[in-house]
């Protein structure tokens, strides 16, 4: 499944996460894997200083692997779902592990390049 992440990043905790994206260890050690890099490379900064970006999450739990390596850096204001439930490939069985290749977000991903800057340029 694909989720709509809302976050701020927790005071004082910027540089902290600038250096673990920088040196690529941001989400180490979690089956994830380079999701997280992924994420904050198309993360947007919005107007009202929170970040949003895609996530893909295979867990019955939303972000239930992802959340303690987000926590670390974010306080997590929204997860809601990017796409109709219904339609996920994934979870209606259709095709294990859809969400890899699906274009199911393509539309919201486009939007979310317009909402502000990337957020990785502004750490």
């Amino acid at each position: 499944m694909r989720y709509l992440v809302t976050a701020r990043v927790k005071r004082g905790r910027e540089a902290a996460l600038a250096a673990a994206i920088e040196m690529r260890t941001l989400g180490a050690g979690s089956v994830a894997g380079g999701e997280y890099l992924h994420n904050m490379e198309t993360a947007r900064l919005l107007r009202d200083g929170s970040v949003k970006w895609v996530e893909v999450c295979y867990c019955s739990t939303p972000l239930e692997e992802e959340r303690p390596y987000w926590e670390e850096y974010f306080d997590l204001v929204n997860v809601q779902d990017a796409h109709a439930r219904s339609k996920c490939k994934d979870l209606n069985g259709e095709e294990t592990w859809a969400c890899d290749s699906c274009d199911c977000t393509d539309k919201l991903d486009a939007r979310l390049t317009t909402w502000g800057p990337l957020f990785k340029t502004t750490l």
